[in-house]
């Protein structure tokens, strides 16, 4: 049993011994009761623990109860999984499918399979921080490239196969941002999205040729209705292509060239800070690799960059302007003191420095703390100080999200929802993990 939760507060008791019930009706109605002694004490005791905290877990039992069985399958739930495991089994899952639909349903429940076992070693302390984002991670980057590698060959089957002017066929790149890009994904997170390929060409061996851009727009939106689409299923993940040029306004897709000249001639200092994530999550990597090296020099600068600072400073005043005007100061992502500040005050660092010094030319947040801290930009007790106040807003994060997976980063305003909140922490009451929070 985990040692690090306090005991379970009286209000949530009765919220487990309902979802206890619920799991139990559950067996039965699928005939599964006579088997529930296969699933042992360990798990019988930890699943009265993660009701308490996660109405989604106890949703997904309920609708699905031979899922605890897919749960324990080779003690996935008690141990990280290997290195390109969590893409080997969504391969097996998508082996026999025919149709997009079919793509879609395998996707969602996959998604709601790993979900549910991500959630459970995060509540029960049996996976660190960086275990819980790097697999929440790897499952988008394989939803997202085994739905596009089977979306590809069936767009080839019926368009014809991209090929550049020389006759190379072609594939599409697929840059991850953000949280996804830094392999920081939380539990309910959007995945921001650019698409990109090689250059210029046609289509061949179709009915009739299509231009390059013509055929990946149309993989593009394929690929974002089966990972975006609500179904019965619910999504997979909610996507958004806001981040490529010209936003909402600019073509789905853009070539390599487009792409350069774009943000040498227009490229803007926030593009710059989004840029600093960017990361191959799907399509061709060796392109991908090529595409960034061309990217390269419009975000890191060679000389010392403090025109950066007044960007900087004046993107952090619209956030705080926008966090009051939406009334956000409770709100762990985007309040005074959240997490953006603490990814703020990083890349910052990176912007300014990083042309000149490589070691901060690198994406996940923790890593650039201790990269500044080790160069001398921060004393080492900021440096702790930092890095231990993102750790507990992370986990802060992945608690309010663990309920229901709704994107979220507000604190509840309810007895029972602090109490869950506080409880997941490791705190006794709101109070005490209140006054750890405001500190």
């Amino acid at each position: 049993m985990p040692s690090t939760l306090p005991p379970l507060p009286a209000l949530l008791e009765t919220l487990r011994d309902h979802h206890l019930e619920q799991w139990t009706a559950a067996l039965e109605q699928a005939a599964l009761s006579m088997r529930r002694a296969e699933l042992g004490e360990r798990f019988e005791q930890e699943l009265a623990l993660v009701l308490a905290a996660s109405d989604y877990v106890a949703e997904q039992l309920r609708r699905d109860p031979e899922l605890a069985w897919r749960l324990l399958a080779d003690e996935r739930l008690w141990r990280p999984l290997a290195e390109g495991e969590l893409r080997s089994l969504l391969q097996q899952a998508l082996g026999d499918v025919a149709t997009e639909e079919q793509l879609a349903q395998v996707l969602r429940r996959f998604r709601q399979w790993q979900q549910v076992r991500i959630i459970w070693r995060d509540v029960l302390k049996l996976a660190p921080l960086q275990e819980t984002t790097r697999d929440l991670s790897d499952m988008a980057d394989a939803c997202i490239d085994e739905a596009y590698q089977w979306l590809y060959g069936q767009c080839c089957s019926s368009l014809g196969e991209p090929r550049s002017r020389d006759g190379v066929p072609q594939h599409m790149v697929v840059l991850g941002m953000g949280k996804l890009g830094a392999v920081e994904l939380n539990l309910s997170s959007d995945i921001d999205l650019i698409f990109a390929y090689p250059e210029a060409g046609e289509t061949g061996g179709g009915r009739r040729s299509l231009s390059n851009q013509e055929f990946f727009i149309r993989l593009g939106q394929k690929l974002i209705k089966a990972l975006d689409a609500p179904t019965v299923d619910g999504f997979v993940f909610r996507v958004d292509m806001r981040l490529r040029p010209y936003g909402d306004s600019g073509a789905l897709v853009f070539s390599f060239d487009a792409l350069e000249q774009y943000y040498q001639s227009q490229g803007r200092d926030w593009e710059r800070y989004a840029m600093i994530k960017a990361r191959v999550v799907a399509g061709d990597q060796q392109a991908g690799a090529e595409l960034l090296a061309m990217l390269r020099p419009f975000v890191y600068r060679r000389y010392l960059d403090f025109a950066a600072i007044d960007a900087l400073r004046n993107l952090k005043q619209m956030i705080q302007r926008e966090v009051q005007r939406k009334g956000l100061q409770d709100n762990v992502k985007l309040g005074s003191g959240g997490i953006r500040e603490v990814e703020f005050i990083g890349q910052a660092f990176q912007l300014i420095h990083g042309g000149r010094d490589r070691s901060l030319q690198q994406r996940p947040i923790l890593g650039v703390l201790h990269t500044l801290g080790a160069n001398g930009y921060l004393p080492e007790a900021a440096v702790q100080e930092l890095a231990q106040a993102y750790c507990f807003l992370r986990d802060t994060e992945h608690a309010l999200q663990a309920v229901d997976d709704r994107q979220t980063q507000m604190l509840p305003i309810d007895a029972q929802g602090q109490a869950r909140i506080a409880w997941m922490l490791g705190f006794a009451d709101w109070d005490a993990f209140r006054a750890r929070l405001d500190a």
